[in-house]
């Protein structure tokens, strides 16, 4: 049987209040704001959410611990960390995707157990990315 790999990209921008600091997750939102609150919160005015993914790729999310690989993308620069599916996860947020350290599952959960949080970006990249013209790319790759 043959590997099946499945890709589906994001993309956003950056904003001024990105600080990256929270060490749990990382999230990318349609919103166009930011406040400082939002620690995980890497990139907005994102063009797709949980819901908006491609089919292929959720169906995939909703299987037993797959492990799904990520890439935050800013200029020259690549992000690499790796999170798992798992069946329970909704995929239905229509704002926002969010990739946990944690096995906790809302709507915004795009998958679990990542081995890395918004802490562990590179700080030159979050210097990109508070700048608002700054363009991000978040890539997902996933095999059966």
């Amino acid at each position: 049987m043959t590997s099946q790999m499945i890709q589906d990209q994001i993309t956003f921008y950056g904003h001024p209040n990105v600080l990256s600091n929270h060490s749990k997750s990382i999230e990318v939102t349609k919103a166009q704001t930011l406040s400082t609150r939002g620690d995980c919160i890497v990139g907005v005015n994102a063009d797709k959410a949980c819901r908006d993914l491609k089919p292929c790729l959720k169906e995939l999310l909703l299987k037993t611990d797959l492990v799904l690989k990520i890439e935050i993308i800013v200029e020259d620069l690549v992000f690499v960390m790796h999170a798992h599916s798992d069946p329970k996860l909704l995929l239905s947020d229509v704002n926002d995707l969010v990739i946990r350290r944690s096995k906790f599952i809302c709507p915004r959960t795009l998958a679990i157990s990542c081995d890395k949080a918004a802490s562990d970006i590179p700080r030159e990249m979050t210097r990109l990315l508070r700048n608002r013209e700054a363009k991000g790319i978040l890539k997902l790759t996933i095999s059966r």
